[in-house]
């Protein structure tokens, strides 16, 4: 699989940490030179740094910032996001618009950016960061589940437009992942709740799952590697569960 991706390019967003890092990673192993989008610049170009690529400090929240960045690639991974817990009726509107606009807008925008590119070579790989998320609910999640699903649907979108010109579009939904964004999640219920950390993973994260262990980035990463081969052409308008079972109980 080292040679799939020999002279493309790939351009990740929050490149620089958790999933997207691994799939930076995975991608440069593949073939694939790759443009690293991160808020932190500083650890952006330490990722660039380690596969050869190029390091972009973005807020993407900042239509102008998602509108400088490179639009000639053959692969774009929509993978940057944030998450707030809260109740709906507490729930910051400014924190909600800040969410839409990173895990939702912004994608749109850089898709917009990037497909005419693609379709003038006849081909490309979008792939979308969703999450079970993306096809479940959870409580307290408005921002981050309504933004995931607004994602599935961008993905479906640019599927059925992007087929005619050689371009595929699909959306990866992991359960819980090994990141520094779970990690928090889990400190924060641990302190909230004055329980132990590995009782929040096995009786709340991992309650659904059938699987009872945390997902690896680097397992999210081979499957989008996966969806940028040439085996995956005819996968397209896709929402794969990477989830241990979470979303078949």
């Amino acid at each position: 699989m080292t040679s799939d991706l020999d002279g493309r390019t790939a351009l990740v967003t929050g490149g620089a940490g958790g999933i997207g890092l691994s799939c930076v990673r995975a991608l440069a192993a593949a073939g694939a030179k790759v443009h690293v989008v991160d808020v932190d610049a500083e650890r952006a170009e330490a990722a660039a740094t380690e596969v050869g690529g190029w390091a972009h400090a973005a807020d993407l929240t900042d239509p102008a910032a998602v509108g400088a960045l490179p639009a000639e690639v053959d692969i774009l991974v929509n993978n940057a996001g944030i998450q707030h817990v809260a109740p709906i009726e507490d729930f910051p509107p400014d924190v909600f618009a800040r969410i839409q606009a990173l895990m939702l807008t912004a994608p749109f925008l850089l898709t917009r950016h990037a497909l005419p590119s693609m379709y003038a070579k006849g081909w490309g790989r979008i792939v979308n960061m969703s999450s079970v998320h993306g096809l479940r609910a959870s409580p307290y999640k408005a921002a981050y589940v309504a933004a995931k699903h607004g994602l599935e649907g961008l993905s479906k979108v640019a599927a059925l437009e992007g087929a005619a010109h050689g371009v595929t579009s699909n959306c990866v939904n992991p359960g819980y992942v090994r990141t520094p964004l779970v990690d928090g999640q889990i400190d924060a219920h641990a302190a909230e709740h004055d329980i132990p950390r590995e009782d929040v993973v096995a009786e709340v994260l991992l309650k659904r799952a059938a699987i009872k262990k945390l997902i690896e980035p680097d397992d999210v990463a081979s499957l989008v590697v996966w969806l940028c081969s040439p085996r995956a052409g005819h996968i397209t308008g896709a929402s794969i569960p990477l989830d241990g079972g979470w979303t078949a109980a």
